[in-house]
């Protein structure tokens, strides 16, 4: 019931501020989180983690192929494996999927905190340059969409491609050794 309330409320608000900000100024809707990973920056902090997640993914994957490659020769064999055989194997089985349970925990754990961390770190740069970009161009108000549901907005609110290439230009990434630079564009 608070929730509904809480929602209503929002939905008011919401509906009111058009109304007010079409008389004082503009409104912009963003995807932060889209923006952030559109960003230069977002991008490779993607690719950096990918890269840094990649051994444990083939890890987790060896141990897959393991569990399988039990499960499969106990239903295959199972007429033929002596009873020592099928406790040896069934053993072998709930280690290795315990093993496999922990460390996939363990790697989404690491992986959600190195998210975390990255997304926190660019975004507090990022909410700068809206901040900027609201000022220089008339917005007082400027929200995410993926947080606010928003039932309809016109096209020519949303700053998210604006911002990302704001941000790219105030955030450039240093450029690997013998690559050319990158023309930084003038906003």
């Amino acid at each position: 019931m608070k929730t509904r309330l809480t929602n209503l409320v929002l939905l008011m608000a919401i509906m009111a501020v058009p109304l007010a900000a079409h008389a004082q100024g503009k409104i912009g809707v963003i995807n932060l989180n889209s923006a952030i990973g559109s960003t230069a920056e977002g991008k490779k902090a993607i690719s950096d983690l990918e890269t840094k997640f990649a051994p444990r993914k083939q890890e987790l994957q060896r141990l897959q192929q393991e569990i399988q490659a039990i499960q499969d020769q106990l239903s295959k064999q199972s007429a033929t494996l002596s009873d020592d055989e099928q406790r040896r194997l069934s053993r072998e089985l709930e280690d290795k999927q315990r093993i496999m349970k922990r460390s996939a925990d363990d790697a989404q754990s690491d992986y959600n905190a190195d998210t975390e961390e990255a997304v926190s770190r660019i975004g507090k740069k990022m909410v700068r340059v809206i901040g900027d970009y609201a000022q220089q161009n008339g917005f007082v108000l400027v929200i995410d969409g993926a947080q606010i549901p928003i039932y309809y907005a016109a096209k020519d609110i949303e700053i998210s491609a604006d911002i990302v290439k704001r941000y790219d230009a105030a955030n450039p990434l240093p450029a690997a050794a013998g690559a050319p630079k990158p023309a930084v564009p003038h906003p």
